[in-house]
């Protein structure tokens, strides 16, 4: 599966999950490790989202935090979050789905990595994002079977690597008879029984 691909699957995963959020689930609180807020809630896990979402058009272009965060404290979501989300989210579509040029470099705040990895890094995010939101919140989801296999064949291969970067917690046991999505969850030690 070409990165691109992936990265679009998990965006619109996660937007469905976020259209599903109702606005008294707002003010619910969300697991400190998945915010650098404190005390977040699932509303500042949307505006980091939101935050996420508008800096795609520009880590296209090679833009850089270094060269200025225009995002940076800025309230993305005013008086409609959802609306407001969906709009930054439909732009990053647009602009991964015009494609990158080849050979291109994100720059990330973590470090330099090219195009192909680096939708990798955006898509992980938002795919497992969505699952953990949606488990937290209640939501009924699951991994679609493009999620699923474009994780095991980008994400997978080097999982401790990225567990040893502190992005994945440790791998769980999966359960007799789990089911492919179980399995990947559990790799990646997110998977909730």
């Amino acid at each position: 599966m070409e990165t691109d691909q992936l990265f679009l699957a998990a965006d619109a995963a996660l937007r469905a999950v976020i259209n599903s959020i109702e606005p008294d689930d707002f003010a619910k609180p969300v697991p400190t490790a998945w915010s650098s807020t404190a005390d977040p809630s699932v509303l500042d896990l949307l505006q980091a989202h939101a935050y996420d979402e508008a800096w795609v058009p520009g880590v296209l272009c090679g833009a850089s935090i270094a060269d200025g965060d225009d995002f940076l404290d800025c309230d993305l979501l005013g008086d409609e979050p959802i609306t407001a989300y969906n709009a930054l989210n439909d732009t990053a579509t647009a602009a991964v789905r015009a494609g990158v040029s080849p050979g291109s470099v994100f720059h990330f705040q973590y470090g330099d990595y090219p195009a192909e990895e680096g939708l990798v890094h955006l898509a992980l995010y938002r795919g497992f994002q969505a699952w953990l939101l949606a488990k937290h919140l209640g939501i009924p989801f699951r991994l679609s079977e493009e999620i699923i296999a474009g994780m095991n064949e980008h994400v997978l291969p080097n999982i401790e690597e990225w567990r040893g970067f502190g992005v994945f917690p440790p791998a769980i046991d999966s359960p007799a008879g789990a089911d492919e999505e179980t399995r990947l969850l559990c790799a990646v030690g997110y998977w909730i029984p």
